[in-house]
């Protein structure tokens, strides 16, 4: 029995990913649990397992008396020199129990339990591998899509990628394979839950940590990064050290880096914009594709007014005002856009309110 024993539990272990020793105690605290079930709950019944050979010993506590009064809990003194023969008075000895005792009801039982134990344990070993991996992105295939999830199998458990967290018009099938971003790994009553997302900007700077050296070795700093998932995202990069371009090192060798990721995004645009504390340069950087012409700005109100040639005004301001939105919200400035032509008719009409010429009687 011993030996196949050990054979079961270095498989699961194996298979399972699980740790020996947990094994061995799950099964010990099942079995541990069956035999005292069996001799009605007595809690003075204990079990071991011997970690090398698996052989199994089950005994009982019971005092040493003179006189047995409770045959459950006490042993005479003459019963237990006989396998004791040191013993004395008072002292509490372990007598072992024949394992062959099991009914058949403790070993279904204990079966049960180890079954129990064995996915508690399993689901504690996924749960402890992933809750570290929050913020990383995973590889998965589509499963299957139930009640608006797609399932990805990530080898040994799922994940779940609600559609309303993949890119728009992003159509998965069965079989495909994707990326994701870890966003959150929680226990429920079913097991580890491990929810990936697509569309969260943070996804957008994992993918960059991946394709770009110098970001994942610390040289290039993501400052910070806003997203309209599929459509455009911004992010602002800096490096401490002068001799690194960091909008270069994003972009890679004739575009291979960021091409990598866009693709990735479904054909997302990405501007990337070397940070600068300056808030003039910051926020004519943001608005990116575009061309500024001049900023005014209000540093205590933190809003600013920028002037874009006649024929850079719709890209300044973008699709329904995305690209404007995003630098605003990259750079935490409210920003107002004129066209040259509106910024020189308000400069007239302020220029014909302080100039009024003198009145000439007749």
């Amino acid at each position: 029995m011993s030996k196949e024993l050990c054979y079961v539990v270095d498989q699961i272990s194996r298979e399972k990913g699980i740790s020996r020793d947990i094994l061995i105690e799950t099964l010990r605290s099942a079995l541990l649990s069956a035999t005292r079930k069996k001799f009605g709950g007595r809690t003075n019944i204990d079990l071991r397992i011997d970690p090398k050979t698996c052989d199994i010993s089950v005994f009982e506590t019971k005092k040493i008396v003179s006189k047995v009064s409770d045959k459950d809990e006490e042993i005479s003194i003459d019963d237990a020199r006989k396998i004791f023969p040191e013993m004395l008075d008072g002292d509490t000895v372990n007598v072992p129990l024949d394992l062959h005792g099991f009914s058949r009801i403790a070993a279904q039982t204990a079966k049960q339990v180890i079954f129990q134990r064995v996915r508690e344990a399993e689901r504690d070993v996924i749960y402890s591998e992933f809750k570290d991996k929050v913020g990383q992105i995973v590889s998965g295939i589509v499963m299957r899509k139930e009640k608006g999830v797609y399932f990805l199998n990530l080898g040994k458990t799922e994940a779940m990628l609600p559609i309303k967290e993949t890119l728009p018009n992003e159509n998965l099938k069965r079989g495909d394979t994707v990326r994701a971003f870890i966003e959150d790994v929680r226990i429920t009553p079913k097991g580890p839950a491990i929810v990936v997302t697509r569309t969260n900007p943070l996804f957008v700077a994992a993918l960059f940590k991946m394709e770009v050296p110098e970001i994942n070795e610390g040289l290039v700093i993501i400052k910070d990064i806003v997203r309209e998932p599929g459509e455009r995202t911004k992010l602002a990069v800096y490096s401490k050290n002068p001799s690194i371009d960091p909008v270069g090192a994003c972009v890679g060798m004739k575009g291979t880096r960021v091409q990598s990721i866009v693709r990735e995004l479904r054909g997302e645009r990405i501007d990337i914009i070397p940070w600068t504390d300056d808030p003039r340069q910051l926020i004519a950087r943001a608005l990116s594709p575009a061309a500024v012409d001049r900023i005014g700005i209000n540093e205590e109100a933190k809003t600013a007014m920028v002037v874009v040639n006649d024929q850079q005004l719709s890209l300044a301001i973008g699709k329904k005002g995305q690209n404007v939105r995003l630098a605003m919200k990259l750079t935490g400035w409210d920003i107002d856009i004129l066209s040259e032509t509106e910024y020189s008719k308000i400069k007239m009409e302020e220029a014909d309110r302080t100039f009024s010429p003198p009145s000439v009687d007749g």
